[in-house]
């Protein structure tokens, strides 16, 4: 068995990572392992390598566009959506204008707008594909509440809030709350001020697995635990059509198309990414809630709790069993060096930082003291922790489209952790690309494509990204 220095910030996933609640609760997924044994296919004229929300919505939108499901081969390098898509905090969360001055600052305030734009277009996908298709995915939508627990930034967010506005962005949606209305309305007693806006929930592992099924169902092969290796120029190509040959443990597969959907692990494959696209593990909770949150006293909208536009944290409750999911941002000043950075490791067999989770909960239940573990019964509280691999991109935007100097190969990665915003319009558009369209047939920002001038401007370096 190859050894993995997961230290370092780049090569394949552990092969034997931590599950998550997401894929505690889903053990009885048919695909979870298929084709765990078999040889990979000698030619295939679609390969699409990585199995979460990405991959397996890029394989569905094939098919549907007319593709035969025979012709697409999906290589995972673990259990089917061992990834992000399975272990993140499960919210469908558009950003409705907070992110808008540093996007400015990197794309422009035009592309700026595009991004909100998208992000917000994106939560409405996602809610007429899960009704038109009945996914059984716990799909909740709702709204969400930015709760400022600091004065510096309540003001932050307030100058995002009109620079955007002033700027021509659409904040219909957005309500505003200060000071004692905020306290009010949100339940939290450290509220400066609070924005609500639309967004939602789901269970992300259901949502990947129906799309994977969906494509299998239709003759799409699914290989797990078979990490491609290496993607090559094939021998067999010829001066009409390159071919590229996907090395993995149990064969190679010569492919016409080959689709890179591995987010944070992009550049196992494709090196020139290596310093554009980066990986960070990020950290999840699972928590029993006590009886004044629970039945019909279930929280009625999500939350991010943010002392700073690092520092935050993430609070959902599910809707199918009331348990809360409270997620953490990738950096603190209230822990140690140490613990910060244990996120700039691969390695997400270990299921938590215990200071981050100690942390995350004292945070918590700062904002929640009915959560207090004096005042839990037996059963209640921290039910389960996990981690899981974020891909972050140097300007806080995915690579999406052709790879202009790999013809036939393309991307969808790098989703900075708002790939629920982002996929549900990255992949489609994508598809529309590899069936021949343009890059405005897929109505995403222009700063999202993998283009040439895009990589040639980042290895000149950008303003700093924030996030």
């Amino acid at each position: 068995m190859t050894i993995i220095d997961a230290t370092k910030p780049s090569g394949l996933p552990v092969p034997d990572p931590c599950l998550s609640f997401w894929q505690q609760t889903t053990r009885s997924f048919p695909h979870l392992n298929a084709n765990k044994d078999a040889e990979v296919p000698a030619s295939s004229e679609y390969a699409i390598i990585g199995s979460g929300i990405s991959g397996a919505l890029t394989a569905f939108e094939l098919i549907r566009s007319g593709v035969e499901g025979s012709s697409i081969s999906i290589f995972e390098a673990r259990e089917a959506a061992s990834g992000a898509s399975s272990r993140n905090a499960g919210h469908v969360r558009p950003d409705a204008f907070r992110g808008f001055q540093v996007y400015r600052k990197i794309h422009g305030t035009e592309q700026a707008l595009k991004i909100i734009a998208n992000e917000r277009s994106v939560f409405h996908q996602i809610d007429e594909f899960v009704k038109q298709h009945s996914v059984p995915c716990d799909f909740n939508p709702a709204t969400t509440f930015d709760v400022c627990l600091t004065r510096d930034f309540a003001d932050f967010n307030a100058r995002s809030f009109q620079e955007f506005k002033d700027a021509g962005g659409d904040v219909s949606h957005i309500k505003i709350y200060e000071g004692d209305e905020a306290r009010w309305i949100t339940g939290i007693d450290q509220a400066v001020a609070a924005y609500q806006w639309p967004a939602g929930s789901s269970h992300p592992a259901k949502l990947a697995q129906w799309l994977l099924h969906q494509s299998i169902s239709a003759g799409a092969r699914l290989y797990t635990h078979c990490p491609v290796n290496e993607v090559i120029k094939s021998s067999l190509s010829s001066d009409v059509q390159v071919l590229w040959d996907l090395r993995t443990p149990r064969g190679s597969t010569a492919a016409q198309n080959v689709v890179h959907c591995t987010n944070a692990f992009a550049a196992h494959l494709l090196p020139r990414l290596a310093s554009f696209v980066t990986p960070n593990r990020a950290q999840a909770h699972a928590i029993v809630p006590p009886p004044s949150l629970s039945g019909d006293n279930l929280l009625p909208s999500t939350f991010s709790l943010r002392h700073s536009l690092k520092h935050f944290n993430s609070v959902m409750q599910r809707r199918a069993d009331g348990i809360i999911i409270l997620g953490t941002s990738r950096e603190n000043p209230n822990i140690s060096k140490e613990a910060s950075e244990s996120r700039l490791s691969t390695d997400d067999r270990v299921g938590f930082n215990a200071e981050v989770r100690r942390e995350a909960m004292r945070s918590f239940e700062s904002c929640f003291p009915v959560c207090e573990p004096g005042r839990l019964r037996h059963g209640e509280g921290l039910l389960h922790t996990w981690t899981g691999i974020i891909g972050m991109t140097t300007d806080s935007v995915p690579f999406v489209g052709k790879l202009e100097s790999l013809p036939g190969q393309y991307i969808c990665a790098g989703f900075n952790g708002h790939g629920m915003a982002r996929i549900f319009n990255c992949a489609p558009g994508l598809v529309k690309i590899i069936r021949g369209g343009e890059w405005e047939d897929t109505g995403l920002p222009e700063c999202f494509a993998a283009s040439e001038d895009r990589l040639k401007k980042l290895s000149k370096g950008v303003p700093a990204s924030v996030f």
